[in-house]
């Protein structure tokens, strides 16, 4: 008897708090979105490349660390040098169960080709980090500076070197045009590839002469002492200064400006989700990230790839995106790279 006058106390004093919070106004607190179902993260490129190894890194991350009660499922649609991916994320508002890495071709894709995409059909989430590039030639060659090579371009005849990269009118083409800058008036013979593990392949085998690869998709040849880093596009040197190879570190590796070569570039690594998403659905992967970031495997993996380990959100990265595609328009333009009409 005790027990159950004791329960029913114990009831009416739960229906008499919630009764009072009704009538005075106070929140009861509501359970935060989460997904409910997979979700599905897509990377608008081929595999082996910058895009593919990160999304694949966190999806691993993420199961390692149950970081997420649901799974997570990678898709690569590289189709229409990404156009495919982002145009799946397009006509997907409102899907919560989605979100995209993205790389250059964000802006590069829809400003070349004309498909009809832009950043803002999708909703921003989170910046990852920075991509750096850095220009590749075989260890067998007698280059060992970024001076060196561009003075042998110059002295070439025109287009007799060939330069590999990832896709046609992207971010590795965009970098050779702005190498031309400076080789005299000769031109690279650009060799396009689906992606970048495929563009190291091809320099380790010697069918191109150099790669502006990004460290990640590069750096097991470099290491293997099968390619030989020359300069890094960006205005400082990498802060990572442990040994990658027996004598070098990314720390060792000059900019591009040191070497005489004035071209600095780096890419996007960044997350977006459909348009017509929630605040709390966007909250939920921002937290997700940051939990990503907060852990040993997420340090071991910027270092390996001498990632800038920037992160951002909100207006602050929505911002960063308008800014990268007026830049990404302007080098374009002057590459003759923009479809008609851009």
């Amino acid at each position: 008897m005790h027990f159950r006058r004791t329960m029913l106390t114990r009831s009416l004093t739960r229906v008499a708090l919630a009764g009072a919070a009704l009538l005075t106004g106070a929140a009861i607190p509501a359970q935060a979105w989460e997904p409910t179902k997979q979700v599905t993260f897509i990377i608008p490129a081929g595999t082996g490349g910058g895009a593919d190894q990160m999304a694949r890194f966190i999806q691993g991350v993420v199961g390692k660390h149950n970081l997420m009660k649901q799974p997570v499922v990678v898709i690569n649609k590289a189709g229409g040098a990404g156009a495919e991916g982002f145009l799946e994320v397009k006509k997907s508002k409102g899907d919560a169960h989605q979100i995209i890495i993205t790389l250059s071709n964000l802006f590069t894709t829809p400003l070349a080709t004309g498909v009809p995409f832009n950043w803002k059909d999708m909703t921003p989430v989170a910046m990852l980090a920075l991509d750096q590039f850095v220009l590749w030639v075989n260890s067998d060659t007698p280059y060992k500076t970024a001076k060196d090579y561009i003075e042998a371009v110059k002295a070439g005849d025109d287009k007799k070197f060939k330069m590999g990269g990832t896709g046609s009118k992207q971010e590795d083409q965009i970098i050779t045009v702005a190498l031309e800058s400076v080789t005299g008036g000769k031109k690279f013979t650009y060799v396009p590839f689906a992606g970048g593990g495929a563009v190291a392949v091809q320099l380790v085998g010697k069918h191109v002469d150099s790669t502006v690869n990004n460290p990640i998709e590069a750096v097991a040849q470099w290491r293997a002492g099968a390619l030989r880093p020359l300069c890094i596009f960006d205005d400082q040197r990498s802060t990572y200064t442990a040994k990658v190879t027996d004598a070098m570190a990314w720390s060792d590796i000059p900019t591009c400006k040191e070497s005489g070569v004035d071209v600095d570039y780096q890419m996007l690594r960044g997350i977006f989700m459909p348009a017509g998403v929630t605040k709390e659905q966007v909250a939920f992967y921002v937290e997700l990230f940051k939990k990503v970031r907060e852990t040993p495997d997420w340090k071991e993996f910027m270092e390996k790839g001498a990632f800038n380990n920037t992160f951002m959100t909100g207006d602050d990265y929505a911002k960063w995106v308008e800014a990268a595609e007026k830049r990404h328009h302007g080098l374009m333009k002057s590459a003759g790279f923009l479809a008609a009409g851009k």
